[in-house]
């Protein structure tokens, strides 16, 4: 009797074994004449080699649909394991990636098309828009897929620590818990991409790495798809030394909300003087996002209009103001 251990290398065994198992189990069934022992990621099959090879070119089909799709439904591993070829998804022109659970991830508007288009053919990308329009959410898509297809071989996820209300030094925990919170919204947007057992090893392994702006001073990314997210809390220095950064074969989204910057009022946005300085320069391509383009509650654009429409009349007050003559008292 020969046996041979197979490695669940590019899916999530939880998801390619099924809840409870139930997968697994149907696998088991479906070829009596082997032995079949899951721990892990690994598969040990334990039979005639002739059945095992059979097995193992099984498995590897399995493995990819369960890959590309984040999902392995009963019929497609009966269809495999019958040398039947499971129906394709139909798959529209805006599809980024399948999320967890197989949910499809899909540019949702133009501008985010846009996006997914300027990415493919640029190496540098900056997305520019209001808060909710799903910049950083399609960014990360992209470097998934990317990381899927071996097209890169690291993601790197940044933000610059900038403090909007409350003080580092004021909160709880060492300087990872303290940092962590600014970080949050690209881990929850991993979350919706990448099963969660992958995910931690893809962390674990720095196959996905995500820190402050400060972390890439020094670095060459090479080999990986970069995004720099929130630049508009940027000085020019950072952001001059995070464009430096990029190296042979790697992809950078840079996104930001000019509206929204949270630098002090003596400093300019490093990413407003970034655009300007290089608008010209070949192979970097600039999307910019509107209020129509957020995918957010419909409430959110409804408060960002309103938000604009106070700033507008604050800004008309201001110019009234200084155009009445001033009155000296006597």
């Amino acid at each position: 009797m020969a046996e041979k251990i197979f490695l669940i290398d590019n899916a999530d065994p939880v998801v390619l074994f099924g809840v409870n198992e139930e997968n697994l189990h149907l696998i088991k069934n479906l070829h009596p004449k082997l032995k079949i022992v899951a721990r892990g990621n690994a598969i040990k099959a334990m039979g005639e080699d002739d059945e095992i090879s059979q097995f193992g070119t099984v498995l590897d089909k399995i493995e990819k649909y369960c890959s590309k799709y984040n999902s392995l439904p009963e019929d497609v591993v009966i269809d495999f394991i019958k040398g039947r070829q499971p129906a394709e998804k139909k798959e529209s022109d805006d599809l980024v990636i399948y999320g967890v659970s197989g949910k499809p991830i899909v540019a949702r508007t133009h501008s985010q098309a846009d996006m997914l288009k300027a990415t493919k053919e640029n190496d540098m990308v900056f997305a520019i828009g209001p808060a909710g329009s799903g910049k950083t959410y399609i960014a990360i898509a992209m470097a998934v897929k990317a990381l899927k297809n071996r097209e890169v071989r690291k993601i790197i996820l940044s933000r610059p620590a900038v403090e909007a209300g409350e003080k580092l030094g004021f909160l709880p925990g060492d300087m990872k818990e303290k940092i962590d919170p600014y970080l949050q919204p690209l881990y929850d947007a991993l979350e919706d991409m990448i099963p969660t057992a992958k995910l931690k090893e893809m962390l674990e392994d720095n196959v996905i790495q995500i820190a402050p702006l400060a972390f890439m001073r020094g670095r060459t990314l090479s080999d990986a798809f970069v995004i720099l997210d929130e630049a508009q809390n940027t000085t020019t220095a950072q952001i001059k030394m995070f464009l430096t950064r990029m190296g042979m074969n790697s992809k950078m989204v840079i996104t930001g909300d000019v509206t929204q910057i949270d630098l002090p009022s003596s400093q300019r946005s490093g990413l407003i003087e970034a655009m300007n300085i290089l608008k010209k320069v070949k192979g970097i391509a600039k999307i910019e996002f509107d209020k129509k383009d957020i995918v957010r509650h419909k409430l959110v654009q409804r408060i960002v209009e309103a938000y604009d429409a106070d700033d507008r009349r604050k800004r008309l007050a201001e110019k009234k103001a200084e155009k009445e003559p001033k009155q000296i008292k006597a």
